[in-house]
């Protein structure tokens, strides 16, 4: 009977341990952090699925850290957001920003130059559905600025 309790016991540790290392409402784990290169802020990405001899895309739950977001880019075969936590921002050159969130669908078309990510005060998750043209998948830009950003805050 001792030993089944003692079992019993570290098994329940174990899964208390296992538990606490994702919030209730979170789908995906965090990931690893993304490049400084095309982020500013902290921003995380688990990767979903590769491309593959069956999939011309790729996928991948990214978590962005409030004031977190991506330089401007664009991608060759668009792009997909699936919100599926928090709030940020999306928005393509020349047009306001619009306030994203959870539920939110994003259909990004092919060469448009946007950016996307968390509010100045809270976290945002997506999955992004990325394609591939050839072997390119997104082309990096320039960082949005300081001032960009806090205009987008405010609309």
């Amino acid at each position: 009977m001792k030993k089944i309790i003692i079992i019993f016991t570290v098994l329940l540790t174990a899964c208390n341990s296992k538990k606490n290392s994702m919030t209730s409402t979170e789908i995906f784990p965090k990931g690893e952090p993304l490049s400084k290169d095309w982020f500013t802020g902290n921003a995380f990405l688990k990767p979903l699925i590769a491309r593959d001899k069956n999939n011309e895309f790729s996928a991948g739950s990214v978590t962005f850290e409030p004031g977190a977001r991506t330089n401007w880019h664009t991608h060759p075969k668009g792009q997909v957001l699936l919100v599926i936590e928090g709030h940020g921002l999306y928005q393509e050159k020349g047009k306001p920003a619009q306030i994203i969130q959870k539920g939110d669908v994003v259909n990004i078309p092919e060469n448009v130059e946007h950016w996307h990510g968390a509010s100045a005060t809270t976290t945002m998750v997506h999955v992004a559905i990325t394609n591939f043209k050839e072997d390119t998948q997104v082309t990096w830009l320039n960082p949005v600025t300081d001032e960009e950003y806090k205009t987008a805050n405010e609309n």
